[in-house]
């Protein structure tokens, strides 16, 4: 519904993102503030000004060594075969390191090289040359050097610096305000009992934290409803009260999307639409000249946006460059489609296999915040390009340090809820490793195996003809290739359904007496050949069944959907209905195993995979789930 004087903005602007982004830093002028701050407690903040040295480190001539300071001159005489006899308080004083050098003293010698003949008296066989093993004044500093320029971030060190050049009370910049603004109706605080149509803020307390991250000062306003009024309102006082403003959903061309209507009214709009993927809808604008940015409600769009418009902003206030993640060059498990005149922000994951960095998308929903969350990188598909070929190379933007993704164990193929505990284990026995999961189903994973993607595939194929699990499978698409079979679990597969189960589902043939709404896994995923081979035994077509088409690629996301209809099903493992509290009722048993080239399996990250599958620890873990077995000395079967 519209509201009274504020029309539906149907479009949105293609504007390049370079543009857009030079348009509002030109525009954003705000003068730098300086306060001044201990210098003890100045880490990671940003000089002000140039700082200079008050004094010089050492301020004094400083021995060097533990010795004896002498006149250089009065040793040159010294040799092995002319020994030299020294006396003390005339000739040389004994000195520690840092000691001052008193004159007429212009060297030391090591204790080392002197022989004690007695209290008074040394002797040396070495002349000494003048100021050996003396710190001069200003050695490491010198009184009225330039320490820092400014828009220097502190570093701990850099605090050492200032406290030994006698600067301990500094100037430093403000840290620029960023107000920002939920907004929406269906927004709810964490703490509130959930209701359907009602929605967790939690964007904020991200943005906030960011923007600390970066160097600003952020300030979480409550929630504001959908009013015009209200939105102008707080709008206005946050251009008074702040130096930057970010104003959280309201920013696309929906009904209720008044903010790019107030801030033409109040102030000035540069643009309404960017030309990326997500993080489109866009506002870029100004309030009595505070700079505003309206992003999107979906969590990685608004990510994605407040990184492009907001991190420049602050670091052209505390004159920061800004930041440039590490690059890395990959070679693409999977075919990646884009729309031509719009650049794609694609989040990745990244393995190391066999000598290459290989890696996957991960769903590019710009709702889905755990996409980003579990992103190793970022694939920037520019607006010239349609996409790239399955096996292309292409440029990834890091977002976690490649020693980790370097020592990542790439796994490929069915989900199992066991594969997060497997990796929970292997971090606690190797902090640098961690197993990267891509869900993409058993026929997939085999795949990513033959062509080198992936160390491990797991994997759960019934053969029809035979009713054995994967050997078949395996036989056939990995042949000539040394791999390994490891039975690795037993567990239950059935029927996934709403709690009571209302419809009376019990077998295949009632999903379509029943009409059921079914939700069904991914081609090539395990489960999809079992529920196909239920289907052929009871003499029914994929076309009876409501919902055959409706794909998902995680037994959880199956038993989400289901749990949201009553009249739903699904086929899946019983964790999964467990988790979700839903009915289950058995199917088949099943094993679900892991292939492995057999290099890997060799190897000492395959050594120490499999080690914690046979753990006691893990065992328990697993069983307590429910519906689980890990196969217990399982013989292994090389194939290929």
């Amino acid at each position: 519904m519209e509201h009274k004087g504020y029309k539906r903005k149907i479009y949105l602007e293609d504007k390049p993102r370079s543009e857009a982004k030079r348009e509002i830093l030109e525009a954003f002028q705000l003068p730098l503030e300086k306060e001044m701050m201990a210098a003890t407690e100045a880490l990671g903040r940003v000089t002000a000004e140039p700082i200079f040295a008050l004094s010089s480190m050492p301020h004094y001539h400083a021995s060097a060594m533990d010795g004896i300071a002498v006149m250089a001159e009065k040793t040159y005489q010294a040799h092995e075969q002319n020994p030299l006899q020294l006396t003390r308080g005339k000739d040389f004083t004994y000195v520690d390191t840092g000691n001052p050098i008193p004159s007429p003293f212009n060297a030391v010698i090591m204790i080392e090289n002197v022989d004690v003949l007695d209290d008074e008296t040394i002797e040396i066989i070495e002349p000494a040359t003048p100021w050996q093993h003396i710190r001069p004044i200003g050695e490491d500093i010198v009184q009225e050097e330039m320490l820092f320029p400014q828009g220097h971030k502190l570093r701990p060190a850099d605090l050492g610096v200032l406290l030994a050049s006698q600067q301990t009370v500094i100037p430093v910049a403000k840290k620029p305000v960023v107000t920002i603004i939920p907004t929406g109706n269906e927004l709810v605080e964490a703490s509130t009992q959930l209701t359907s149509g009602k929605i967790i803020e939690f964007n904020g307390t991200v943005f906030a934290n960011f923007i600390k991250e970066w160097g600003g000062e952020p300030k979480l306003h409550e929630i504001v409803k959908d009013e015009p009024e209200n939105i102008k309102a707080v709008l206005l006082e946050a251009a008074e009260t702040s130096d930057i403003i970010v104003i959280n959903a309201g920013s696309s061309a929906g009904s209720k999307d008044y903010t790019v209507h107030i801030i033409a009214e109040i102030g000035k709009v540069y643009t309404h639409g960017v030309a990326s993927r997500p993080g489109k809808p866009v506002v870029l604008g100004e309030i009595n000249g505070k700079i505003v940015v309206g992003v999107p409600g979906y969590p990685v769009s608004a990510y994605l946006a407040l990184e492009w418009f907001v991190r420049p902003l602050i670091c052209k206030y505390l004159q920061l460059p800004e930041p440039k993640r590490q690059t890395v060059n990959v070679k693409l498990g999977r075919r990646i489609v884009s729309g031509m005149g719009a650049e794609d922000y694609v989040r990745m994951n990244i393995g190391y296999v066999n000598g290459q960095y290989v890696a996957n998308p991960l769903t590019r929903a710009a709702g889905v915040t755990m996409s980003y969350v579990r992103a190793d990188g970022l694939l920037v598909v520019p607006a010239n390009v349609i996409g790239y070929e399955q096996g292309d190379f292409a440029e990834v933007e890091l977002m976690r340090p490649l020693e980790e993704i370097k020592n990542a164990i790439m796994f490929c193929g069915s989900h199992d809820l066991t594969i997060d505990l497997l990796s929970s284990q292997l971090k606690r026995v190797r902090t640098d490793m961690k197993i990267v999961s891509s869900h993409v189903g058993s026929m997939a994973g085999i795949m990513a195996i033959r062509k080198g993607e992936a160390h491990v595939a797991g994997i759960h194929l019934l053969d029809p003809s035979t009713k054995q699990y994967n050997i078949s499978y395996v036989k056939k698409i990995l042949a000539g290739l040394d791999v390994i079979l490891y039975p690795f679990l037993k567990r239950k597969q059935g029927w996934i359904l709403p709690k009571g189960n209302p419809a009376g589902i019990e077998t295949a043939s009632d999903l379509v007496l029943k009409k059921a709404n079914f939700v069904n896994r991914q081609k090539g995923a395990g489960t999809r050949i079992l529920l196909d081979l239920l289907l052929e035994e009871a003499g029914l077509s994929a076309e009876e069944i409501i919902g055959y088409e409706r794909e998902m690629f995680s037994h959880l996301a199956v038993a989400a959907e289901v749990k949201g209809d009553a009249y739903a099903a699904g086929l899946g493992i019983y964790p999964a209905a467990k988790a979700m509290g839903l009915e289950f009722i058995p199917v088949a048993d099943e094993e679900y195993d892991l292939v492995m080239t057999k290099s890997f399996y060799e190897s000492e990250s395959g050594s120490q995979l499999l080690e914690i599958i046979q753990s006691a620890s893990f065992k328990q873990q697993v069983e307590k789930i429910g519906g689980y077995k890990v196969v217990e000395n399982p013989e292994l079967k090389s194939l290929g």
